[in-house]
């Protein structure tokens, strides 16, 4: 799998003709497609022959949707039109993380059906519930290493057990404009890479479920944390799921 990942990573990447700064760029790109270098070899990616399309149609995405652009694509003599769902990962500190997901723990419970003792910790975890224990890093909430041993143990054997639902949920999204396609532009590098999302749940869901140095979870490649910040607002004690999208591009760079 990782060599095949860095294969794919390769062929999917290339340096940006013109750079990009947002999701409008993109659909631009797109939509100007017959003159835009970088959006004929997105289209050759998806496996479109260039000399099949008749008409290219990239619009931007509003809501809480994994999907931030999705491109139609009409093939000459065909009645079917296909589309593309593109999740756009923007770069700018090659080291620095990208929130992925953030959710009310209520409604992870929803999706997940996250039995009420996890829950009960998880809320402790972001602040929601405030803790009674006394002596902790931060009176407003508990960090997971803080917890008892068995609350530890029952919260790894849980993200465990549904980790590639996790994964899937905070990557991808189930509903009609779940991303099909991650397209990450790395702007120091100008670097693009344009993968489906398939391959990136693999590589971010690769690796043990377990309790961080810092007191957050590992999910795999993924960091599953308290929101924070928001200006001490109720909304800081969401959950949040982060990744470094850089860190699938960076796969090949010592890769002789």
């Amino acid at each position: 799998m990782e060599n095949n990942i860095k294969d794919l990573v390769k062929r999917g990447s290339a340096t940006a003709r013109n750079g990009f700064k947002n999701e409008d760029d993109v659909v631009r790109k797109f939509n100007d497609w017959k003159n835009d270098e970088d959006a004929k070899k997105w289209l050759i990616i998806m496996s479109y022959d260039l000399n099949e399309i008749e008409r290219v149609e990239a619009v931007k995405i509003t809501g809480s949707h994994k999907a931030d652009v999705q491109v139609k694509i009409k093939i000459y003599l065909k009645d079917v039109i296909g589309a593309e769902n593109i999740s756009i990962k923007l770069v700018s500190n090659p080291t620095g993380f990208n929130q992925i997901d953030k959710r009310w723990i209520d409604k992870y419970v929803e999706l997940w059906s996250i039995p009420k003792d996890i829950t009960k910790a998880l809320k402790l975890f972001t602040g929601e519930t405030k803790p009674r224990k006394k002596g902790l890093k931060d009176p407003r909430r508990m960090f997971m290493e803080e917890m008892d041993k068995p609350t530890q143990k029952k919260i790894i054997d849980f993200f465990e057990s549904n980790k590639f639902l996790v994964v899937a949920d905070v990557l991808k999204g189930r509903d009609k404009l779940a991303a099909a396609w991650i397209l990450i532009y790395i702007k120091p590098e100008n670097l693009w890479t344009l993968l489906p999302i398939a391959v990136v749940i693999n590589f971010y869901g690769n690796g043990e479920v377990r309790i961080a140095r810092g007191g957050s979870l590992k999910i795999g490649r993924i960091t599953m944390q308290r929101k924070g910040g928001d200006g001490g607002r109720p909304t800081a004690q969401m959950l949040q799921f982060k990744i470094n999208p850089a860190e699938i591009v960076n796969e090949t760079k010592n890769d002789g």
